[in-house]
C-alpha cells in the first residue's frame, strides 16, 4: 500500500473478491491489538465488502460509503473485482464536473454572511 500510495488492497481468491484490507484495519486491527505485522491478511481484512458495479450511479456509491463509513469501495463485475473507487475519486470527479459550483461554495454552507463587510 505504501508502494503503491493505495489506502487499500483487495483481497482475491482465483479473481473473486473475498475482502478489502485498508488502513483502518491496520491501525484497528493489527496496530492497536498489538499483533504482528507477520499477521496474514485474511485475519484482519474486512470480508464480503460493499461494492459497486461500474454502471451504478455515484450517488448510489456516496450512499453506501456514507452509510458505512467506508473511504473505498471495490468495483465489481460478475463478482470479479476490475478496481476501487475511493471518496477521493468522487471528490476529484465531482470538481472536475461541476466546478463552478464546487469552487463558489462557502467552507461552511451555513455560514452565508448575511450584511457586507466594511464601510
Amino acid at each position: 500500500m505504501r508502494e503503491k500510495v493505495q489506502g487499500c488492497v483487495l483481497v482475491c481468491q482465483n479473481k473473486t473478491l473475498v475482502g478489502i484490507f485498508t488502513e483502518r484495519d491496520l491501525i484497528r486491527r493489527v496496530l492497536a491489538q498489538g499483533k504482528p505485522l507477520s499477521t496474514p491478511v485474511a485475519q484482519c481484512m474486512t470480508p464480503q465488502p460493499v461494492t459497486v458495479h461500474p454502471k451504478d450511479p455515484i450517488s448510489s456509491a456516496i450512499r453506501r460509503m456514507e452509510e458505512g463509513g467506508y473511504r473505498h469501495l471495490p468495483v465489481v463485475v460478475d463478482n470479479e473485482a476490475v478496481g476501487v473507487l475511493s471518496v477521493k475519486r468522487i471528490v476529484h470527479y465531482l470538481v472536475e464536473h461541476f466546478p463552478e459550483t464546487v469552487y463558489n461554495l462557502p467552507p461552511d454552507p451555513s455560514a452565508v454572511q448575511q450584511e457586507r463587510e466594511g464601510a
